[in-house]
């Protein structure tokens, strides 16, 4: 079996068109896609040219490793990092963050976020999608998230990009829930550090091309006997979509977008040669081509699996010492690189995980080690771009990042402000399974400072 086909010069071949992958092959066709798409389609959807890049890292980030730091607490409390100052004063982040400090005045931390779910799947649910579960457990969400929302009310925008792409097909706790397939993500599970990185919606070996050929001419003659019997008018519908579909896999716009070795090496360095690194550039080249909401989820790095460190699975300050240099890196990075190229103003970075952790270490005799049990009482986000004024610290916390003491804020508040930037009216409702209208965000305030 010969190789995927590479990109050329930008563009796509003929050859190129008919390598669509899982999109093709089975299951949901990225026309059916659009079709899907357009059924639901929204009223009073706003088609403003503005991206959301969701640096997702499940498990749950300790704030106190990070961006909420209690250096006068106990040491069972503190933990073994100390802060340093960044270029705003009274800032400070974690030791183990010092690219951070040089970009301090391109993102807001806000300190006081919380809630009161702290199972995984349910917590996520929650933040993400702006309602309690019904089942905390459950790693499907039974509510919409924010991503699949977004893609849902720019469905009919056209820019030759997926409105939504994700390295995951569903967050845990996460998924579209009623909007069905038509709120899922196109998909880039491949690791963009890798040197034979392809899209794999986009590239597809000789041997498949030619099953796609027969399909393809299997289908242009279902559809002329269709046309034949067509009554209805929904043969050029059909047409639309179908075209659609190869609009966007032969768009010079699309390969561009993901040919991330374009690159230069110079820039692929400064976001880190990783997968995290190399999946947040992915993001901005993505975003700048017009897709308006990507999520990176952070996860697999070096020992670490997620975030979720109660030290079972070795030492909370092991743990950060072996992601915090890469996430460190690629974030600061990303923001540097929105403000310099001048997209501050259309791109919103929000980087966050779905609760925070303990302030009490738990130390565990069997592992010799010490990890934070779940918390969301009490988490740091951090937000940077969106047109806003930043080098802020919004909200604090306890003496020992137990709860909130100013500014407390729901999760809620935090998606009305990215719907707000987005200029998506959160009263709009579409119909859950039983017919209901569920508007797109229940409760929330667009939080002031981020405006």
């Amino acid at each position: 079996m010969q190789s995927p086909a590479p990109f050329h010069n930008g563009s796509l071949s003929r050859r190129s068109v008919l390598q669509a992958g899982t999109l093709l092959l089975g299951g949901l066709t990225l026309s059916n896609l659009f079709r899907l798409r357009a059924h639901a389609a929204a009223k009073g959807a706003a088609n403003t040219d503005t991206s959301i890049i969701l640096v997702w890292l499940e498990g749950g980030p300790s704030q106190l490793e990070t961006y909420d730091m209690k250096p006068q607490a106990p040491a069972e409390y503190r933990g073994e990092f100390r802060p340093i100052s960044t270029c705003i004063p009274g800032m400070d982040v974690c030791e183990l963050l010092p690219h951070h400090t040089r970009v301090a005045d391109k993102f807001n931390l806000i300190r006081s976020i919380t809630h009161d779910i702290a199972d995984h799947p349910g917590a996520a649910g929650r933040f993400l999608t702006g309602r309690r579960p019904q089942n905390i457990s459950d790693p499907v969400s039974k509510f919409p998230t924010v991503e699949s929302l977004v893609a849902k009310a720019r469905e009919n925008r056209r820019v030759g990009i997926p409105n939504y792409i994700s390295n995951e097909r569903r967050l845990k706790g996460g998924g579209s829930a009623y909007l069905g397939q038509a709120g899922e993500p196109f998909v880039v599970s491949a690791d963009p550090n890798q040197p034979d990185f392809q899209v794999q919606d986009l590239t597809l070996s000789d041997e498949y091309a030619s099953r796609l050929e027969d399909r393809l001419s299997l289908l242009r003659g279902l559809d002329r006997l269709r046309k034949g019997l067509d009554l209805a008018g929904s043969s050029a519908s059909n047409d639309r979509y179908q075209q659609q579909a190869v609009d966007l896999l032969t768009s010079d716009k699309t390969a561009a977008a993901f040919d991330i070795r374009r690159e230069a090496v110079e820039t692929r360095d400064r976001y880190g040669r990783n997968e995290w690194g190399q999946r947040a550039l992915l993001a901005r080249r993505l975003v700048e081509a017009g897709c308006s909401f990507v999520t990176v989820q952070m996860q697999k790095i070096g020992p670490t699996f997620t975030w979720d460190d109660h030290g079972d699975g070795g030492s909370i300050p092991y743990l950060m010492r072996a992601r915090l240099p890469a996430f460190d890196q690629a974030v600061s990075a990303l923001i540097s690189d929105i403000y310099e190229r001048g997209l501050d103003k259309k791109v919103m970075v929000v980087v966050t995980g779905e609760f925070g952790r303990a302030p009490l270490l738990t130390y565990r005799p069997k592992a010799r080690s010490a990890g934070r049990d779940h918390w969301p009482s009490a988490m740091s986000v951090l937000v940077s771009g969106g047109g806003m004024r930043t080098g802020q610290v919004i909200g604090s916390t306890t003496s020992k990042s137990e709860y909130p003491v100013d500014r407390p804020l729901d999760p809620n508040d935090l998606l009305a402000s990215i719907y707000r930037f987005l200029g998506i009216d959160t009263e709009i409702t579409y119909p859950d399974l039983r017919g209901r209208p569920m508007p797109i965000l229940p409760t929330g305030r667009a939080i002031p400072e981020l405006g």
